[in-house]
């Protein structure tokens, strides 16, 4: 009987140290009949030997190798130019590919006749593809760690202290967005002992903040179209004027915090600007606040760069943190392999490797590679 080869490779993109597979998933893909290649050296950034994979019954091999001998190639972000070169048509690519934000890499590999899966294009309504949603395993990761760093990086304590030498009130956090990301992060400041706050568009996650112990922050705005989250499980983009109206209520609830965490995104699209200089500027000195949507194109908050810290003239602390799941790589790495086990349990059938659009989860992950 035949057998599909999969191969996971070495992430190249700068300050990237997840892994697609670790070596509890190679296992699980051996019990279920799949042959495992690992490129040398793909697992160090995540404290994963390449011993450790042989271990595990993965062949370790150099990357020539692996792109001529898998039937699928297993990656976390999307490939660099020399990677996709390397893919040979019939090849599938399966990772967060990005096709939305990098449609012309899509396009090319399809052109070439090698099918991607992306699993950034995954609803999240879809009850069965749960433990395949890479997004929401990530976000997690990021909202934890979010929060741990907004309080490392805040000169003051998290929860309430009462001492000999007096108490200390404790932090007033307000995170923006409670997606996954926002209700990780919400929990974690809630479990260091902050006071924590939460505002989203969606007033339908109302009860999710507030189970967490956390208030949730009601702002007026002017609406053309239900509020609430869209087909595939996803905030809605404001229109410009409800952005304004929206920055305008926040703007005072933002100068009082003394951390703010942003987490608002919208797939495909530049991430919504919620905290501006003016509002950074009214900011007591000391305050904090963590970028988490920070990317090459802007994020939450104006002036954040991806990967950068850096205190202001008025003693804020403005962390662009872009790329926090590579920060925790041993876990991030853990979950997303699980998410790529699911999936692949799910593509698999007697040795072979099933592509089908008319599947609702095949169908999402195909999405952006045919037009």
């Amino acid at each position: 009987m035949a057998t599909v080869t999969v191969g996971a490779v070495r992430e190249r993109a700068p300050g990237e140290r997840r892994v697609a597979l670790v070596p509890e998933a190679v296992t699980l893909l051996r019990r279920a009949g799949i042959d495992v290649l690992v490129e040398t050296g793909a697992g160090s950034g995540a404290w994963f030997t390449d011993a450790d994979y042989t271990t595990a019954d993965a062949t370790v091999v150099e990357p020539d190798e692996l792109f001529a001998r898998a039937d699928a190639v297993l990656c976390v972000g999307p490939p660099t130019p020399e990677a996709a070169e390397a893919l040979r048509a019939g090849q599938t690519l399966i990772g967060l590919l990005e096709p939305l934000r990098q449609p012309a890499l899509a396009q090319d590999l399809y052109r070439r006749g090698v099918q991607t899966l992306s699993l950034d294009l995954l609803p999240r309504t879809l009850s069965r593809a749960q433990s395949m949603d890479a997004l929401t395993s990530q976000a997690n990761i990021a909202g934890y760690k979010a929060a741990l760093l907004a309080a490392d990086s805040y000169d003051r304590f998290f929860p309430m202290l009462t001492t000999a030498a007096g108490t200390m009130r404790p932090a007033q956090v307000l995170v923006l967005g409670a997606g996954v990301a926002g209700l990780q992060a919400i929990a974690t400041a809630r479990r260091l002992g902050a006071i924590v706050t939460a505002y989203d568009v969606r007033p339908d996650s109302r009860g999710e903040v507030e189970s967490l112990g956390a208030r949730f922050l009601d702002v007026q705005s002017p609406r053309h179209e239900e509020p609430g989250t869209e087909r595939d499980g996803y905030a809605r983009e404001l229109t410009p004027e409800e952005q304004k109206v929206q920055r305008a209520a926040l703007d005072d609830h933002i100068a009082r915090s003394d951390i703010v965490l942003t987490t608002a995104q919208v797939p495909g699209r530049r991430p919504p600007l919620l905290v501006t200089a003016a509002v950074l500027a009214r900011m007591r000195s000391g305050s904090v606040v963590v970028d988490l949507a920070a990317g090459e194109g802007g994020g939450n908050v104006e002036g954040s760069e991806p990967d950068k810290t850096e205190v202001l003239d008025n003693g804020v602390t403005l962390v662009g943190a872009g790329h926090l799941p590579s920060a925790m790589a041993t876990a991030a790495s853990t979950a997303y392999a699980r998410n790529l086990v699911a999936l692949l349990r799910h593509l698999v059938h007697e040795g072979e490797l099933v592509l089908d659009p008319a599947d609702e989860i095949t169908g999402a992950l195909m999405g952006g590679t045919s037009s």
